[in-house]
């Protein structure tokens, strides 16, 4: 069923995009998460339209696109990948045989890579979702930042040779706020070298390596950890003498408050997955260095 559905997506997406032509010779790029919006429409400036097929709130982890975005897919000139998120593994193959004229490009390319433990289910879905492998949030972490920045370049200007230099002064542009977001982290997070933080689920695994933290997660290898290893987590984060616990937008509060109660740390939300890079990498810092809650 799963397949079938799979096959009448694309089906209508080709039926669709060839019965009409596009409103407008606009050019469109297309990424998987909000935070490459952001450095892609930094870089592209008005020479591209920007398509975010994962939606704020969303996990990319499981989420799955609705017909009309595999129209908006397949109408782009290029797919900016993150590298190997969960909503890439489950849907490139199909866009990619689906759309032979787009042109994909990884943004994890050039990226040191840090390895996640092994652990493949099939959720209910269907999706045989990967947790092993690369960690795929790169994104969070001043490296990543820079390295994402660089082939978002890259890619516009393979693109759009012709507007080469416009691109490279807005690259200039984007890499100055880069730096001046990584002197702030760097202030905030350099003191706390050897301290840990909890977090639902791992997405500072960058982040944390960047300035030798260690992030402990509440979730267990994309599952909701059992009571043993709840009173593992905790202990660890008495030991490690953790101040705060981070949960996601997207994800259940219940677990990280029961964390948060046990280990007299305070609750932070936060939103790695917000459109606005620099500001929220910088509240995660702030977060870090103080304990202190919204």
């Amino acid at each position: 069923m799963k397949l079938l559905n799979i096959w009448i997506v694309c089906l209508s997406s080709l039926l669709l995009t060839a019965c009409g032509n596009r409103q407008t010779d606009e050019k469109t790029v297309s990424v998987t998460i909000e935070p490459q919006r952001y450095f892609a429409e930094k870089i592209a400036g008005n020479k591209f339209k920007i398509n975010c097929v994962v939606p704020s709130g969303q996990s990319p982890e499981t989420y799955d696109p609705t017909p009309r975005q595999m129209i908006q897919i397949g109408q782009s000139d290029a797919y900016l990948r993150i590298g190997s998120i969960g909503f890439e593994q489950a849907w490139m193959e199909n866009i990619r045989k689906n759309n032979p004229h787009l042109q994909i490009f990884d943004l994890s390319e050039g990226m040191p890579m840090i390895q996640e433990e092994e652990d493949t289910h099939e959720h209910e879905d269907g999706h045989h979702h990967h947790h092993g492998g690369s960690d795929p949030h790169i994104w969070t972490s001043l490296a990543g930042g820079k390295v994402i920045a660089q082939n978002t370049l890259q890619a516009f200007i393979a693109l759009d040779k012709e507007n080469e230099d416009y691109y490279r002064r807005n690259y200039d542009k984007l890499l100055e706020e880069i730096n001046e977001t990584a002197l702030t982290v760097t202030g905030l997070l350099e003191p706390l070298r050897g301290t840990a933080f909890i977090i639902y689920h791992p997405a500072l695994t960058y982040l944390a390596d960047e300035f030798g933290l260690e992030q402990l997660s509440i979730e267990m290898d994309g599952k909701e950890p059992s009571p043993a290893q709840l009173k593992k987590l905790v202990e660890k984060a008495h030991g490690q003498n953790a101040k705060v616990v981070f949960v996601q937008m997207e994800f259940d509060r219940k677990n990280a408050e029961l964390i948060a109660k046990e280990t007299d740390c305070r609750l932070v939300r936060i939103n790695p997955l917000d459109y606005n890079w620099s500001k929220e990498l910088i509240h995660i810092a702030q977060s870090l260095a103080n304990g202190k809650s919204d």
